[in-house]
């Protein structure tokens, strides 16, 4: 190839290069909100009563609902938001905030359609109402991604303080805390009997699957806290798949132990309704798992 046909080739690889860093940019900022999301607005996921209000609302409710989270989401933006850069204007923070409703729309859907509480064949306004009033609460979380959890995504590893404590260890113990706090306050809600009584076994695998990639994504994907430092982690099961199937067993650990405890389970129930509640509980117990391990 002629120097002159480099010259003429040589921009459009530049410009090609920088396309591709910005989707890749955006792709990040987007997961980053979606597990910022998860994080806040998983509780309310599991709470039949928010279920009911979205059931019963109006159109009117819900164009208000939408309108009040939209300056609470937009003021959060502008302060801490889901993007790594914090300076942005008012005309790109209300675009990010119109993105961070989207997500936990979607997200909000996602979760809701995983654990049938909405079907194909709900209602529309029934459908709509709920995914609104659980999905505001999901953009809050979207709002607070970079706040919940801040850290620097490359911070290098220091390998001296690292070999004072034994790494595995110390992601089991931070997944238990993380995943029992929040299987704690769900545990001895009904809403685990009646969302596995409505889930059928290919669904209960799409539970196993969608509980494995939201672990990795908000614990080696999303860029919160020592990211980059977990990665270079020396253990047993201290590689990003090994470490996200580890700790999602020990979520369900936590989450079947919490259900017996508060009496949801019993020595005389089969196998088959051990596993169902064990998974349905087993999904936030697995997002609590993963914020613990970030804290450590």
């Amino acid at each position: 190839m002629n120097i002159q046909a480099r010259k003429l080739l040589h921009p459009n690889m530049k410009k090609s290069k920088r396309h591709k860093n910005q989707w890749s940019n955006e792709l990040n900022d987007i997961i980053r909100g979606a597990s910022g999301g998860f994080l806040f607005g998983i509780p309310l996921l599991y709470t039949m009563e928010v279920w009911w209000i979205g059931s019963h609302s109006k159109p009117i409710d819900i164009s208000i609902a939408i309108a009040t989270t939209f300056i609470a989401v937009f003021l959060l933006v502008r302060t801490e938001g889901f993007r790594k850069t914090k300076d942005i204007g008012w005309l790109d923070a209300a675009m990010d905030t119109v993105e961070a409703i989207a997500i936990g729309i979607v997200g909000a859907t996602f979760v809701l359609f995983l654990l049938r509480e909405i079907r194909l064949e709900t209602p529309l306004q029934e459908a709509l109402g709920k995914i609104i009033f659980e999905g505001l609460p999901f953009a809050l979380g979207v709002a607070l991604a970079s706040g919940f959890l801040s850290g620097d995504r490359y911070q290098s590893s220091d390998s001296d303080s690292e070999a004072t404590i034994n790494p595995t260890v110390a992601d089991i113990g931070a997944t238990l805390i993380g995943a029992m706090i929040i299987a704690f306050n769900i545990a001895p809600t009904d809403e685990v009997p009646m969302l596995a009584a409505a889930i059928s076994p290919p669904w209960q695998l799409a539970i196993i699957a969608a509980s494995l990639l939201i672990s990795y994504g908000i614990v080696f994907v999303a860029g919160f806290t020592y990211q980059a430092k977990r990665q270079q982690q020396q253990g047993i099961f201290q590689r990003p798949l090994s470490e996200t199937v580890m700790a999602y067993l020990v979520s369900l650990a936590a989450s079947a132990f919490m259900l017996f405890f508060f009496q949801k389970l019993s020595f005389d129930d089969p196998w088959s309704i051990w596993l169902s509640y064990t998974l349905v509980l087993g999904l936030p117990a697995t997002i609590g798992g993963a914020a613990g391990r970030l804290a450590v």
